[in-house]
Order: structure tokens, then C-alpha cells, then sequence
């Protein structure tokens, strides 16, 4: 499994469409076994080129901030995993990923209390019930 989190000094990127630089992490046998940077040449206008360029890097799970419907719709579409709404440092964001902890309220973007895979309705967030 490859884990992608967009980043910006050591952050979770608040906008995961215009984020540029991706911690990619190769997870074998539930052990973190590599970590490569990655830098994103496809522009947020492009959202086929952003997606073509997670699945060439072999990405399976996204963990981002802010999402826009159509790039999460065409990130799942072609079987990657998105987990939004997500802001912290990097380090303890995987962290808590793997300790199923990305439920704790220090992991939500401001305005988003308690969310894994939230979506925006009506301008509040609100936990999508497919986890």
C-alpha cells in the first residue's frame, strides 16, 4: 500500500487540489518500508493529470485537507482511498493513521469537528456513513 499526504512544511496542505509536494510512504506487512518525495507538475486546473499522477506513483490512500468534489470523485473512481478534512504535521498525522486515531478533533480542518472521509453539505461538514 502507498499513502500519499500532500505537505507544506511539514503540514498537511490545507487545499489538496493545489498542493505541489506529496510525501508518498510503501507500507509492506503493516511496516512503513520507504518514504519518497514527490512534486506535482500537473496544475489543480488539471484534475485528470493530478490523478493520473497519484495512480503512476502507485498511490492507494490519500490523506489530505480540502478536497474538491470532482478530484475526490475521480480519485475514488479509479480505486484511491480518500481520507479528507485532515490537518496537523505530517509525522503525527501518519501516526494516528496508523494507530486509528485521525478521529481526534486536532486532526479536523477548523470548522470540521470529528471527520474521516467528511464531505461538505450545505456548507457543514458532516461524517460520510460509507467507512
Amino acid at each position: 500500500m502507498k499513502i500519499a499526504i500532500p505537505h507544506w512544511q511539514a503540514r498537511v496542505s490545507p487545499v489538496c487540489d493545489e498542493a505541489r509536494n506529496f510525501l508518498v510512504v510503501d507500507v509492506r506487512d503493516d511496516r512503513e518500508v520507504r518514504r519518497s518525495q514527490f512534486e506535482m507538475t500537473a496544475p489543480g486546473s488539471d484534475l485528470a493529470g493530478r490523478a493520473t499522477q497519484l495512480l503512476d506513483w502507485g498511490v492507494n490512500t490519500v490523506i489530505c485537507g480540502a478536497i474538491s468534489k470532482e478530484l475526490e470523485t475521480m480519485l475514488q473512481g479509479v480505486g484511491i482511498e480518500v481520507i479528507s478534512q485532515v490537518c496537523g504535521n505530517v509525522e503525527e498525522v501518519l501516526q494516528a493513521f496508523w494507530t486509528g486515531g485521525l478521529e481526534q478533533d486536532r486532526f479536523a480542518l477548523p470548522g470540521c469537528v470529528r471527520r474521516r472521509r467528511r464531505r461538505q453539505q450545505n456548507g457543514k461538514c458532516r461524517r460520510d456513513l460509507r467507512l
